[in-house]
């Protein structure tokens, strides 16, 4: 077998390229509300026909993952009716249109710089409305670079897009500290009667206007990956479940040279006599561990530490609202990634999941008796940083990996998408909950996500499957005889 050196890697990377610019953007459209949170907060409390609180707060911080749980569960759907490349496409302009709208929400239908409760609606159906440009990206960018990429590296650039959400978070962290500049957060008080209010002595441009330009600056990216997808072919999979078999033999010799390109086309063809194969045709367990490879990830709490990032770095003693140090995050997290995507089909993705869960409940359990012993400052934020470490180099990456690896072919799409749509109904259960958690007591919310990690590796010990090396097509033997 030559096949290792027979792939034509410059075009595969050029294709992994443009396809994980749909993850930058997932990382982006995610990420941005950290930075710009606060400013909308004051923004909101102002509007006279509503009292804007903290719940209100927590649902529109959340807003977009309700988008992203309907973009995940339909993106079966639409993996299967446009094919996987059609389906990024659709997400590009959802993207686009979220991040105008997200800028500009008054747009035809209000007056500019007026909170009101219809605005505050509007905003987060603009919200909701990028939130499944993510959904779809999130089930569908994983799947097409693993339709692609030839098996022994599979693993490593299915990797490379969970790089790609961590870099779009970075990038949108220093954008957001850019456009900060010198201007600061809005003070916001609350009354005895927990009535929250603006500080006067808050910056007025920060909430008139910062929290719009972190919102807008997603369009620029949107708009080049959607021009990008027009120069990417459709994968061979998809191409062979539409019966276009020389299209996907096409880009299969194209990928991994003419010899090979046969071979693959011929297990593909073999594991496709069943075209209308039923969601549980391989048995529950596949499944099952799907969603819970999906339920563990967001349950473990990453995103609540993602998403409030200056909140929380600014409430554990770092100084300058605990912007720098979210940077600083950012770039150990993209360090951690790295080291994922190196090791991935050397080392296999069950160790990587078991060492990243017990370093995870040692950075959480750490942050968690900070919190009780009152110890403020480096300690408890260097446990956030290892907390999210670990997850880089693990759970980021790997759950997507297996996420796209580890169906059959003939029920990929639609186990794909309930697995996508369980991890974005977890997702907004964890970053919606965080805030009254966090406030009632961080010693508990981290405590309870210190346990959900020991649960991680435990589970993932004993019922996840390693796929190190085996082509999607074993897939089909390995569920089959299990």
């Amino acid at each position: 077998m030559s096949n290792n050196r027979d792939y034509n890697l410059a075009y595969i990377v050029s294709i992994t390229l443009v396809a994980t610019l749909g993850g930058l953007l997932f990382g982006y459209d995610t990420a941005v509300i950290s930075g710009a949170e606060k400013g909308m907060e004051g923004f909101f409390l102002q509007a006279a026909d509503f009292q804007y609180n903290k719940i209100l707060h927590g649902i529109t911080s959340s807003s977009a993952l309700i988008g992203c749980v309907i973009g995940g569960a339909i993106s079966g759907i639409f993996a299967s009716r446009f094919g996987r490349r059609d389906s990024l496409r659709i997400a590009s302009v959802l993207f686009f249109l979220s991040a105008l709208g997200s800028w500009n929400p008054e747009f035809l239908f209000f007056k500019y710089g007026e909170p009101t409760f219809s605005l505050w609606i509007a905003f987060n159906l603009y919200r909701i409305l990028g939130g499944i440009g993510v959904g779809l990206a999130s089930a569908i960018v994983p799947m097409y670079i693993a339709e692609i990429a030839p098996s022994n590296i599979r693993g490593t650039l299915v990797s490379c897009n969970q790089f790609a959400i961590i870099f779009g978070m970075l990038v949108v962290y220093f954008v957001n500290y850019l456009i900060l500049g010198g201007h600061t957060n809005p003070i916001i008080d609350k009354s005895a009667e927990g009535l929250l209010s603006v500080n006067p002595s808050s910056d007025p441009w920060t909430i008139a206007t910062g929290w719009r330009l972190m919102f807008g600056s997603e369009a620029y990216v949107a708009a080049v990956f959607g021009f990008l997808l027009f120069f990417v072919p459709r994968t061979p999979r998809y191409l062979a479940l539409i019966g276009q078999n020389e299209a996907a033999l096409s880009v299969l010799t194209k990928v991994n040279g003419e010899s090979k390109a046969r071979e693959i086309m011929g297990d593909i063809q073999a594991t496709l006599t069943e075209k209308t194969e039923k969601l549980f045709s391989y048995g529950a367990l596949v499944v099952v561990i799907g969603i819970l490879l999906s339920v563990f990830q967001q349950a473990i709490g990453i995103n609540a530490v993602l998403y409030y990032a200056p909140r929380i770095f600014e409430s554990a003693g770092a100084e300058g609202g605990g912007m720098m140090q979210t940077v600083i995050m950012g770039v150990v997290n993209i360090v951690f990634t790295v080291v994922a995507i190196v090791t991935v089909d050397r080392f296999g993705r069950k160790p990587l999941l078991i060492i990243g869960s017990i370093g995870m409940a040692i950075g959480a359990f750490a942050v968690a008796l900070c919190d009780n012993f009152g110890v403020k400052g480096i300690v408890p934020v260097l446990s956030i940083i290892v907390y999210a470490a670990f997850f880089m180099m693990s759970w980021g990456p790997i759950c997507w990996v297996l996420i796209a690896e580890i169906f059959p072919n003939t029920i990929r799409g639609k186990a794909v998408a309930i697995a996508v749509a369980a991890q974005w109904i977890f997702n907004y259960i964890v970053s919606s909950t965080f805030p009254p958690l966090y406030d009632f007591s961080p010693m508990v919310a981290y405590g309870l996500y210190g346990i959900m990690c020991v649960l991680a590796a435990i589970f993932v010990w004993k019922m996840v499957p390693e796929t190190k090396g085996k082509t999607l097509e074993d897939m089909t033997r390995l569920w089959r005889k299990g």
